[in-house]
């Protein structure tokens, strides 16, 4: 240890739902790095967000959740090209420069996705509720991988986005992944769901709940009733973590 602080983060807004400050907190315990912290930054403005980084020393990289993953991209020195080619960032590097700092997103998402997949995977339609940043990193993967994918909005704007009221048995015939973006659901409006026709899910559905606060939400509570299998997004909220703890790691200013 060379007596160094490096600090850590999370910018979005609310944040009271979030697991990661826990999840980094037991990491740096665990593998007794003393001087690594993971603090919590909640920001109701994005505009404010280079003064913040500018008042936190030691500040070597942060991620991003709701409402900033697509929007802090105009405000990044660089990108990297996978976040570029999906639009969405939720790590970003703090490189020092000429008495300031720059600032180089990359995405996790995907991969942290991709990688919390179970095993055995058969389906070939996917559908994502909403359109946001980890909507945009799902269906990078998704496309990747051969899935046909199909979007979901409250407001439908573009190609291969449907509203919710178009969401009927044929369209669940094709679509067998489910997978919720949105944060309807999550703590502490944990008594909402994405307007799903339930009656029509059954054993041939997987539905997989970006949200882990709870573990179960009403979405999943109502689609395991229904015989679907469920999946909630706590691992892949350990995977993407990893995966930038290895970017900051990789990047950091003092080895």
């Amino acid at each position: 240890m060379n007596g160094r602080t490096y600090r850590f983060g999370l910018i979005g807004y609310p944040l009271e739902h979030s697991a990661s400050a826990r999840y980094f907190t037991s990491k740096f315990e665990r593998e007794r790095l003393n001087n690594y912290s993971y603090s919590l930054f909640p920001l109701m403005h994005l505009d404010e967000i280079k003064a913040l980084i500018a008042s936190i020393p030691g500040l070597q990289g942060f991620n991003l959740t709701i409402p900033y993953k697509q929007s802090i991209i105009p405000l990044l020195d660089q990108l990297d090209p996978v976040a570029a080619e999906i639009g969405a960032v939720n790590t970003v590097v703090v490189r020092p420069d000429a008495g300031g700092f720059e600032l180089v997103g990359y995405n996790t998402d995907a991969e942290g996705f991709r990688l919390s997949l179970p095993p055995v995977f058969n389906h070939t339609h996917a559908m994502i509720l909403g359109t946001g940043g980890s909507s945009a990193a799902v269906a990078y993967v998704l496309k990747k991988m051969g899935i046909e994918v199909l979007k979901v909005s409250r407001d439908k704007r573009t190609e291969g986005t449907i509203g919710y009221e178009e969401i009927n048995k044929d369209v669940l015939e094709r679509f067998t992944f489910i997978i919720n973006s949105t944060p309807a659901g999550m703590f502490p409006q944990t008594n909402a769901a994405p307007a799903l026709p339930f009656h029509l899910l059954g054993p041939r559905h997987f539905v997989y709940d970006l949200i882990y606060n709870p573990s179960q939400t009403l979405l999943l509570k109502h689609a395991a009733e229904a015989g679907a299998q469920i999946q909630n997004g706590m691992r892949m909220l350990e995977l993407q973590a990893e995966l930038s703890f290895k970017i900051w790691m990789d990047k950091k200013v003092a080895k």
